[in-house]
């Protein structure tokens, strides 16, 4: 009998004694206890991090039942039990209590479950007191899940509160260090991975797994994975999608695999995307449904960011997090949005979309940000542009962008009209399935967009407040439709003028070449 999937379960014991599926990571889990102390561990939300953090509470507390069958069953001391200290950031409730009355409110829950008397009043020194109390007798596990939600919760909201958690949570988990001697073991996960300096000031011995090749499938799924412990889900949902199993599969990958945590290590699906496409046996965008990154969208477009193809950062761009000056690469990344590709041979990582999923939630989100366009109404617009442009009816299709920059709200291109105006028309493209590339290199120069669709390839330029044969004459010049010749399909440029009167597309002309 097949398990049952573990959609929306966070608790390791709930998912084992209730008959849920649980993929075996505990070799990673057993790698870590063994080979040291402190540990930090940075994943996107979803990912798995609270299941983990409560296997690591199951294991120290002697629950062998519960890893029957599992790697680490018979590779581990049973006999030696540790008291555990769990604290989950997000279950504090800093919202309502503040950060230092809700931290201090959990923290006498924790210890008093533990047998731990309330000895001061604030969460600090009872988090000394709990650790060095139940240290004495047997040295303590300390977990604490989602390290960061203070601080997260405010971004883009109240960024002086966030601030502020920040420096509390410093003096908070100083603690750890000053009491190494009374621990077992530290781990410590989050979404951000903040500066040691900016927030475990002093924890120089801390572990940062985040990148580390050896765990970089600790948490996700990996292809073999997915074929071992799914066989029954991929078959029947390979019987009601009506495809062959490798068809299946290939699907599967395209849509949700593709995160990478190191650049040697294999790609992972995110657990909530794969668990819930096999319980609804359809393709669709399951993991950004959890959560609306409104703070991360209105970042990109104040700074005009929405092309992230191949983008080349420095491993220092996404390796920290820095509230001061928010890195919208480096939120990308740790937030999942974007992953590892590759690497240059001058050492600079290259960024791109993990999957489909993620790509086309995040160019809708992107497209309504850019053009105002909400994003139900945006499937209709992009059927329709992508028909006229199939079909060669070009002066239809300028007609619907016309329309649309119509709509565009004056706040969002009156101080960058170009920039939102070429934003616009990649995402809409991008988001209608279309292969759309902006600023093209070629080798006389950049092609502000291409767009290439199953019979033709358009070649884009825009200008503002000049003139439409200002860019066809850009276009013939710098003879960029000879890049393009190879594919076999009929090439035409289009040259568009851009009014910053109007805020429209004001003419456009077309070649053929």
């Amino acid at each position: 009998m097949a398990k049952k999937l573990p959609i929306g379960l966070q608790d390791f014991r709930g998912i084992i004694e209730d008959g849920y599926k649980y993929i075996d990571k505990t070799r990673y889990v057993h790698q870590m206890c063994t080979s040291g102390k402190f540990y930090f561990l940075a994943r996107p939300r979803r990912f798995g991090k609270s299941i983990t953090v409560a296997l690591l509470q199951e294991l120290y507390s002697g629950s062998k039942e519960l890893f029957t069958g599992l790697w680490i069953e018979n590779q581990w001391d049973w006999s030696k039990k540790h008291p555990v200290i769990r604290i989950s950031l997000k279950d504090v409730n800093f919202e309502q209590l503040g950060l230092e009355k809700g931290l201090f409110d959990r923290v006498l829950e924790v210890s008093g479950e533990l047998g731990v008397k309330a000895k001061t009043n604030n969460a600090r020194d009872q988090f000394r007191t709990a650790i060095h109390e139940l240290g004495a007798q047997q040295k303590v596990v300390v977990l604490i899940d989602e390290y960061d939600a203070p601080i997260v919760h405010y971004l883009g909201k109240e960024i002086a509160q966030a601030l502020q958690n920040r420096e509390y949570l410093k003096s908070f988990y100083s603690v750890l260090k000053e009491m190494d001697r009374y621990l077992e073991l530290v781990f410590i996960t989050g979404v951000s991975k903040f500066s040691k300096v900016g927030i475990f000031s002093g924890l120089n011995n801390l572990d940062d797994l985040t990148m580390h090749p050896h765990y970089a499938n600790m948490l996700g799924y990996t292809q073999t994975e997915l074929e071992e412990y799914f066989p029954t889900e991929i078959s029947a949902t390979a019987q009601s999608l009506q495809l062959d199993r490798a068809t299946l599969l290939d699907q599967v990958r395209w849509w949700y695999n593709g995160y990478r945590f190191h650049l040697s290590a294999e790609t992972v699906y995110n657990p909530v995307s794969l668990n819930m496409f096999f319980n609804r046996q359809e393709f669709k965008n399951f993991w950004f449904e959890t959560g609306t990154p409104s703070f991360l969208i209105n970042i990109l477009k104040e700074k005009g960011l929405y092309n992230f193809h191949l983008t080349p950062q420095s491993e220092q761009t996404f390796d920290t997090f820095d509230l001061e000056e928010l890195n919208p690469f480096g939120l990308l990344y740790q937030t999942g949005y974007l992953t590892l590709k590759s690497r240059t041979e001058f050492g600079a990582y290259l960024l791109d979309y993990p999957n489909h999923e993620v790509q086309d939630s995040m160019n809708g989100y992107l497209l309504e940000a850019f053009s105002g366009i909400q994003r139900g109404e945006a499937l209709t617009l992009v059927y329709k542009l992508e028909t006229l442009l199939c079909e060669q009816r070009v002066d239809q299709a300028m007609g619907i962008l016309q329309a649309m920059f119509k709509t565009i709200p004056y706040q969002l291109h009156e101080q960058y009209p170009e920039k939102f105006f070429h934003a616009a028309i990649h995402l809409l493209f991008t988001y209608m399935g279309l292969k759309v590339q902006s600023e093209v290199c070629t080798s006389d120069g950049r092609v502000d967009a291409v767009v290439e669709t199953p019979t033709h390839i358009y070649i884009f330029e825009f200008k503002l407040d000049e003139s439409a044969e200002a860019a066809l004459t850009q276009i013939r010049r710098k003879a960029y439709y000879q890049a393009f010749w190879q594919k076999g399909k009929p090439v035409f440029g289009i040259g568009v003028n851009i009014s910053s009167q109007s805020k429209n597309i004001e003419e456009w002309k077309l070649e053929a070449f």
